[in-house]
């Protein structure tokens, strides 16, 4: 019996040999689990069940989408002071919405 906040299905998953040599000091979580954070308490669809949620999957992708397309481009960082892509060497200035929403079909 389902209830209403029961886990997903489990669905499958999948072995893969990893082939790389990371330096040991450098192995943490705490940077994916700070962006998970981030994103979980900023997307208003992953903060409720009932308000705000995708019925489709590309409704949310695009959602994810756009929200990192404004993280990243479009928002001065307290740290940085800048956009993370500024940081990056991607782009040579702050978007401001106008151009963000410009890159939609």
């Amino acid at each position: 019996m389902q209830k209403r906040y029961s886990p997903a299905e489990f669905t499958g998953s999948r072995k893969e040999a990893m082939t790389r040599n990371p330096d040991r000091q450098h192995i943490s979580t705490i940077f994916a689990e700070r962006q998970n954070f981030t994103m979980r308490m900023s997307i208003r669809r992953f903060t409720r069940l009932t308000n705000g949620f995708s019925k489709k999957v590309e409704n949310l992708a695009h959602a994810v989408s756009l929200y990192f397309m404004y993280y990243n481009f479009g928002r001065i960082h307290r740290t940085l002071r800048i956009a993370p892509a500024m940081e990056a060497g991607v782009t040579d200035h702050v978007w401001i919405l106008e151009e963000i929403a410009g890159l939609t079909d």
